[in-house]
């Protein structure tokens, strides 16, 4: 096991370094840091030094390029993991990303993007695929604007649809979602429509050997998204995913299913609002496919001498209701976050209702959330799916609620290069829990250090 101490140390220097700079960079100067690189905003003037010149590198013409990355380090403990109190239950790892990039642009009108991954695990025995990719192509694309308005993108990219409820690139795991893709957009001041046709990359743990381009796993989407005022925001889409050989809680079938969805988002005074509703529809083998989520988001925020948010997160998210009919009522989320109900990342989103309330402030330079999550099966006929919807508990039992969930987040921005971060949670088990013989209370902790460049 290699430990990370000099990592570690670089990421406690570079940002002094990088403090002392930032004070001396002009007025014009833009550097501002994405969860997608490639949507960064870099514009330095007069570079003064060795970083600041491949950050924004004049190749003449209209023509520019920057090198940038990443380095994240997570320290992950849980205790009794699978609610057990068994010896293999309680276990420390180290979860090490780095990302490194490349980003031409020729011109307004033309872009190539590339970025590798390399995401190592120590001190977990068995990693699974979200653990660990030695290296890969994590994106790697080419964008052309036709003019202000259309562009055609190909290539491999991360991405997020909405809020990620369905889509997402999965920043909470080690290893994020590539999807191999084609899309055409339609973009202006009010609104913005996309389609695409893609393939996500099947994720394997050593070099450059990931399963690229395996149609057994497709999809495809259309979305518009209609921006009514600066404030309000609604979604409509369409999305269709083909999975061979997709396995709920009885044999695989060919799954092809539809997903029709409606969001809507915005402010409204000091409210802040994030709801949807998708139904799907389709086949899975002879089973005809009838699902369901309604999600809903509200958050209050006060304005005082200590400000802070008040919020409440609520879902229904359909289960099979009688397992050997000819329906099949299990909802897909997709692509949903890995840790959909923070990191812990226990529950996934099928077959599942469950109350948020969470309360976010700032405390000097700490942003502090805390949150409280409730959740119960939503059929008693199906079973509690894990972040991957694999079935990990079968439903053995005709018990309805199945944990208590308390959670605390502390971040701390060191500043624009470094940021520092602290999760715990703890989930007690409900009657369908202990029913199982799954009686102990879990604990999970991770600390995130990361650093951008």
């Amino acid at each position: 096991m290699r430990p990370p101490f000099k990592w570690l140390l670089l990421m406690m220097l570079f940002p002094l370094f990088f403090q002392a700079q930032e004070s001396q960079n002009s007025e014009t100067d833009t550097l501002i840091f994405k969860l997608l690189r490639q949507d960064d905003k870099i514009a330095v003037q007069n570079p003064k030094n060795t970083y600041e010149k491949i950050k924004d590198i004049n190749l003449g013409n209209k023509n520019s390029l920057s090198f940038g990355g990443s380095y994240r380090f997570q320290a992950e403990s849980y205790i009794n993991e699978d609610f057990k109190t068994t010896s293999d239950q309680d276990n420390l790892w180290l979860l090490h990303r780095t990302l490194v990039h490349a980003h031409y642009k020729a011109g307004d009108r033309f872009e190539i993007f590339g970025e590798l991954n390399s995401s190592l695990t120590t001190g977990k025995e068995n990693p699974i695929s979200v653990d660990k990719n030695e290296l890969n192509v994590n994106q790697l694309f080419a964008r052309y604007r036709f003019n202000d308005q259309w562009n055609i993108l190909a290539g491999r990219q991360n991405m997020r649809q909405g809020s990620g409820r369905l889509i997402d690139f999965r920043e909470g795991p080690n290893v994020r979602l590539s999807f191999d893709m084609a899309q055409l957009q339609f973009k202006n001041e009010k609104t913005e429509i996309t389609g695409f046709h893609a393939i996500p990359v099947q994720i394997k743990p050593f070099i450059f050997d990931d399963n690229d381009f395996d149609t057994n796993e497709t999809l495809t989407a259309l979305i518009w998204k209609q921006n009514w005022t600066e404030r309000s925001a609604t979604d409509f889409y369409i999305l269709y995913k083909k999975e061979n050989d997709k396995k709920w809680s009885a044999a695989p079938a060919d799954d092809k299913r539809t997903s029709i969805g409606i969001r809507h988002s915005g402010k409204w005074n000091s409210f802040i609002y994030d709801n949807e509703f998708v139904y799907q529809f389709g086949k899975f083998g002879s089973e005809n496919i009838s699902a369901w989520t309604a999600s809903l988001n509200i958050q209050k925020e006060f304005e005082s001498q200590q400000p802070f948010n008040i919020g409440l997160k609520a879902e229904a998210i359909s289960g099979d209701k009688s397992p050997g009919d000819s329906t099949l009522s299990t909802f897909d989320a997709l692509y949903p976050r890995g840790a959909y109900f923070g990191k812990v990342a226990k529950f996934g989103p099928s077959n599942l209702i469950d109350v948020h309330p969470y309360l976010s402030t700032k405390l000097g330079s700490f942003d502090l959330v805390f949150d409280y999550d409730a959740f119960w099966r939503f059929s008693k006929n199906d079973g509690i799916y894990g972040p991957s919807l694999n079935l990990d508990f079968p439903p053995d039992n005709q018990q309805r609620f199945i944990a208590h969930q308390i959670g605390a987040v502390a971040g701390y921005e060191v500043n624009k290069f470094t940021n520092l971060e602290l999760e715990s949670n703890i989930i007690f088990p409900g009657a369908f829990l202990k029913e199982s013989n799954n009686r102990a209370t879990l604990y999970h902790f991770v600390l995130t250090a990361e650093f951008k460049f």
